[in-house]
């Protein structure tokens, strides 16, 4: 259970969300055009000549791209997916030690992993073919939402979604943002921000408190207030349940990269995360990175339903390319 609760303070899903309402107007405006320019990890140049954004112009972008991500946030529900995840150990010299790759679906309660590759080997037909009977099952009863199953399966993924918005409106004010300028990421003109733990900030739950750990810095695509990159670092050591239930430590860090999938529909194209920390009396460690890509928009449950029942019909293997 920690696990899982360790793993939704780090997850660059969750932690994105932290990131989309913290840029606040008056931190931009003080910032000045001699900030420093920190270099992206990758792809990332300076652009040498801008006009430093006025507060009002701060807080237009602001408030589109909150909409923008949670216009993008709904449309996950009706996109599937490739996801390719490699763990892999810590040290100077990492190894992979898992290689999988997946098919991601909607379910409309979620999402459900079928199993394509282990790393280069292909999944068996057979057993692919059974997964897709399973992720058909799932459509079936979440087609009929008025049956008791699929009431209970809605109900607790709205609830998780009514979450999510909470944790995103708590990090309005959980951070202090710094505008040090412009920059091109993976060949997009970008406004950078850093984002500092807000001392001010109160947090109402185990997860708001991680805030208070965690610095982040957020690459924003100029021309459709689309976060590009975002990464945080884990500043201090994040207790649970008051160091009972464990800790994750200083140093972890987490990243994501989104894209445009489909016209003004911007999704994760790829996040890495690496943090260790005690579940009980007992340490663990987690490095991941993940690349997504095939994104493929399957509609309603009901739409999805015809899809992979076609799927079964014809006995078509699965193919990445369109």
């Amino acid at each position: 259970m920690f696990r899982q609760a360790a793993a939704s303070v780090v997850t660059p899903a969750l932690f994105i969300f932290a990131l989309i309402p913290v840029i606040d107007p008056q931190a931009c405006a003080q910032a000045t055009k001699d900030s420093r320019q920190t270099k992206a990890p990758s792809e990332s140049s300076d652009i040498e000549s801008y006009e430093h954004p006025t507060e009002a112009e701060i807080q237009e972008r602001t408030q589109k791209l909150l909409a923008n991500q949670h216009r993008d946030d709904e449309a996950m529900d009706q996109y599937e997916r490739v996801e390719q995840r490699i763990d892999y150990t810590s040290g100077p010299n990492p190894r992979t030690v898992d290689d999988k790759t997946y098919r991601i679906v909607p379910t409309g309660g979620g999402t459900f992993k079928i199993l394509l590759k282990n790393g280069e080997a292909q999944v068996d037909p057979n057993d692919y073919h059974q997964q897709l009977l399973l992720w058909e099952n799932i459509l079936e009863m979440m087609s009929h939402p008025d049956s008791s199953k699929a009431k209970a399966a809605y109900e607790k993924y709205d609830k998780r979604k009514r979450e999510r918005a909470q944790f995103v409106d708590a990090a309005a004010n959980a951070y202090i943002a710094k505008w040090i300028g412009r920059e091109t990421y993976n060949n997009r003109v970008c406004d950078v921000f850093e984002l500092d733990p807000n001392p001010q900030f109160h947090p109402r739950s185990m997860f708001q408190d991680a805030f208070s750990h965690i610095a982040a810095k957020a690459w924003v695509d100029h021309e459709q207030n689309q976060i590009v990159h975002a990464e945080g670092h884990v500043l201090s050591d994040i207790s649970f349940g008051g160091g009972i239930l464990g800790k994750l430590y200083k140093g972890g860090f987490v990243s994501m990269d989104q894209a445009e999938v489909a016209p003004a529909t911007w999704l994760a194209t790829r996040y890495e995360y690496s943090f260790s920390g005690r579940r009980f009396l007992f340490s663990f460690e987690e490095h991941q990175i993940t690349y997504a890509s095939h994104y493929r928009r399957v509609g309603t449950p009901q739409d999805a339903l015809v899809l992979v029942q076609n799927e079964l019909a014809n006995r078509k293997s699965f193919s990445e390319d369109p």
